[in-house]
């Protein structure tokens, strides 16, 4: 199984509550580049356009302190030049505010201009959000599709999912800051240019003044992460109980248990810790980011001060005075702004190692550089030499010491008590996992030794615990054959097969009938008409070894038995194995294993197994006293 220890993006391990160090955000920027490389790949005409659209707007701010230095300088030039201006008209024909007139109006166009760049980089930063996104998703699913049965087991792991899928959704935000970075820091150089020709010192002061802040502001993003990194099992708690208390699937028992009051108190209380410990940090984050930022408010009215001294001493314009002042304000705002964005940016790559450390788990369970062929037909069978299996965590063996063969074209059923490893049997024979022990061997070659998707593509199944698809009718059972899901006629085959096609045909669409309530129009089923439809998938499958694990559990005795008996007839010259609890269904089958503490107890037809008298004859009994 992957190692699922939690590492900080650093690379040492850390316990989800410790804050990472300075190196480790640091060192978490490495995420930037593979994330940048994302973007890029999922529209660069778009990606291009955004930058393009920065440019551009990153020189305005510029211009326009600049325009409105020279609109002052030009409005205070007339006013001194002792012209008489007795109307706006005569002014107008005299010439006098022609040039006042063209810096008017070129500051208008250039805050229409800013306006509309503003929007359009607004529009194209949406529609690369919403592909980014979508393309993320993507990999993330097909990535989850490619790990072991064993990981979404794992709590760890899921916890490290959850996150991963958060990160799907709350990245894009990086991407625009890390583009209005760069658009920012262009404009920073513009001012800074302007600042140096005037008095340079006022940089240097500019730059002292900020650092607290920045240095606050990166230990606070920190102390967030770690906030976020360690309620990860509380917040899945906190949506499973959200789920748990308003849906479908668990409606009926939350009103005849009235549980919607103890789920309620259960919300509230992780809820009220989670909020505790966020309103915690919030706190002490304004506090001290109120303080920190005063430093910078203090040095930019020390500078605001020396300028106006030198105004009055005559050494700047009025137009100067207000072109400095507000570029020593938007450079303040400037910097302050990349510095605290460059540690936001710098937490936020803590959160990509979530998502990218999630697409480095690589499965364990693979096929070999160059598989064997999957034999067509099987011919010999399989065989289970000496297997033993034990779930991970798990002190107690599922399996252990278990010999048996299954031969081509027989049907076998396995029975035993609950946890005598009869499930698991079966995940091991479709290499759901692989034995800890022994091993599997199929016409004489070990199952690790085949092509993976090509085993499972030869084996249908269905389980006890299989999946109700808030789909169409048919589209419920072509799940069982994916490439074949719109061939009508096969899907009806299955249907029939399985004996849910009387099902389908009483619904109002038939098989193009929505059944689940999660939707709109949805009809839902029984139990065993469920059932029908999951053993119908089975059917949609042209597979070599057919496997029901109890499924059939919802289904009276009789339409059990009818169901077992249809799949007796049309398991002929294929491997089948089946597991059931009720004996009158599995005396059918050519040969029964009794399983007992992950090993085969006893072997053979149902008669023999009576004549010796064993657990199955016990367990026989005691369910045919219950029926009498």
């Amino acid at each position: 199984m992957p190692e699922t220890t939690e590492t900080t993006p650093g690379g040492t391990a850390a316990g989800p509550a410790g804050k990472p160090s300075l190196r480790e955000r640091f060192d978490a920027l490495r995420n930037l580049p593979p994330f940048l490389r994302q973007i890029w790949a999922t529209s660069p005409p778009l990606t291009t356009l955004s930058l393009l659209l920065r440019l551009l707007r990153a020189f305005v701010p510029i211009a326009l302190l600049y325009v409105g230095k020279l609109i002052i300088d030009e409005a205070v030039r007339v006013a001194g030049s002792g012209v008489v201006l007795d109307s706006l008209d005569a002014a107008w024909r005299a010439g006098t505010l022609d040039t006042l007139l063209t810096l008017l109006l070129l500051e208008f166009g250039l805050a229409i201009g800013s306006d509309l760049l503003g929007r359009l980089i607004s529009y194209g930063d949406g529609l690369l959000s919403e592909l980014f996104t979508n393309a993320t998703s993507v990999r993330l699913m097909e990535h989850a599709a490619t790990l072991d049965l064993e990981d979404f087991e794992d709590p760890d792991l899921q916890d490290k999912l959850d996150r991963a899928r958060r990160q799907t959704m709350g990245r894009m935000n990086l991407m625009s800051q890390l583009f209005d970075q760069v658009q920012d820091a262009i404009t920073v150089v513009s001012f800074g240019i302007g600042l140096l020709v005037y008095a340079p010192w006022l940089i240097l002061l500019l730059a002292v003044a900020l650092v607290p802040a920045f240095i606050g502001e990166a230990h606070f993003n920190a102390l967030g992460y770690s906030l976020n990194y360690a309620w990860t099992p509380e917040r899945r708690q906190l949506e499973y109980v959200r789920q748990m208390g308003a849906s479908v699937e668990t409606a009926k028992e939350v009103k005849i248990f009235n549980l919607h009051k103890y789920l309620i108190a259960r919300y509230r209380d992780l809820a009220s810790r989670l909020f505790e410990a966020n309103r915690a940090l919030a706190r002490r984050r304004a506090f001290w980011g109120t303080l920190l930022a005063a430093l910078g408010t203090l040095g930019y009215y020390v500078a605001y001060a020396y300028i106006a001294w030198r105004t009055i001493k005559g050494d700047f314009s009025i137009g100067d005075l207000t072109f400095l002042a507000g570029s020593f304000r938007r450079l303040r705002q400037l910097l302050e702004g990349l510095l605290v964005g460059f540690s936001q940016v710098a937490g936020q790559a803590l959160y990509l190692d979530d998502l990218f450390s999630f697409f480095e788990i690589k499965p364990e369970i693979a096929s070999p550089a160059n598989p064997q062929a999957v034999p067509q037909p099987i011919r010999q069978g399989f065989v289970f030499d000496n297997v033993g299996f034990r779930y991970p965590d798990a002190q107690r063996w599922a399996l252990r010491g278990l010999s048996f063969e299954l031969h081509a074209g027989e049907v076998l059923a396995l029975v035993g008590e609950n946890g005598a490893g009869k499930t698991t049997l079966v995940k091991l024979l479709a290499r759901l996992y692989d034995p800890d022990e022994g091993r599997i061997l199929l016409d004489g070659i070990d199952l690790r030794d085949y092509d993976i998707d090509a085993l499972r593509a030869s084996i249908g199944v269905i389980f006890q615990d299989f999946v109700r698809y808030h789909l169409t009718a048919g589209e419920n059972i072509g799940v069982g054959q994916i490439d074949a899901m719109h061939d009508r006629e096969r899907v009806r085959e299955a249907a029939r097969r399985a004996l849910a096609d009387q099902v389908i045909d009483a619904l109002p669409d038939g098989y193009d009938q929505l059944i689940g309530r999660r939707f709109k129009n949805g009809v839902d089923l029984s139990g065993g008409q469920w059932q029908k439809i999951a053993i119908a998938r089975a059917y949609m499958r042209d597979a070599q070894v057919m496997i029901l694990d109890e499924p059939t559990a919802a289904l009276d005795a009789r339409a059990e038995f009818e169901v077992f008996q249809r799949f007796k007839e049309l398991s002929d010259q294929r491997t089948a194995v089946l597991i059931s609890h009720r004996f009158s269904s599995v005396r059918m089958a050519d040969r029964i294993l009794v399983l007992a503490d992950g090993k085969v107890e006893a072997s053979g037809t149902h008669e023999q197994l009576m004549a010796q008298g064993g657990r199955y004859a016990e367990l026989f009994e005691l369910q045919a006293a219950g029926y009498r």
